[in-house]
């Protein structure tokens, strides 16, 4: 598998897939972003078939994962876009990787933690208040049936 940054000719597909990944608006921290607009990884599998897309932020010596999404899951290609962003933010001077997921999330939450992330912030009630004046089509309820309502903060040290 092969990641690269994006670059300007894959602008629509990078969109097509946000899109059918609900992320072509991410609310978070009581904003609402455009990954789109934001730097992005891609992973391209041996056909060279879009597999992944990892956007990210770089706000002084921290780097945020703003979006990460696999067309397949269990291939290695989270895995991977993790493992360059890591490294891509070490080299431009972060000292620490972190993102921001929902409480229905544990798939995630399994995935980012077996990646040496920690859970370092609670926000109760941030995706009830974003559901409310920022993104009304935040589903009220999530994976595994659990109801959507809070944030969760992982970082790991760089």
């Amino acid at each position: 598998m092969l990641v690269r940054e994006r670059t300007a000719t894959d602008r629509d597909v990078v969109a097509a897939f946000l899109a059918g990944n609900n992320s072509s608006r991410v609310a978070r921290l009581g904003t609402l972003c455009i990954p789109l607009d934001h730097p992005a990884l891609l992973a391209v599998d041996e056909t060279g078939s879009l597999a992944g897309v990892l956007t990210y932020i770089i706000d002084g010596a921290a780097c945020e994962i703003l979006t990460l999404h696999a067309a397949r899951q269990w291939q290695g290609t989270g895995t991977a876009l993790v493992a360059a962003v890591r490294r891509l933010s070490s080299a431009t001077g972060c000292r620490r990787l972190w993102l921001i997921t929902t409480n229905d999330n544990v798939d995630a939450l399994r995935f980012y933690q077996r990646r040496g992330f920690r859970l370092t912030a609670l926000r109760p009630g941030a995706v009830t208040a974003a559901r409310q004046s920022l993104k009304p089509e935040i589903p009220e309820t999530g994976a595994h049936g659990i109801p959507i309502r809070d944030e969760l903060v992982l970082s790991l040290p760089l």
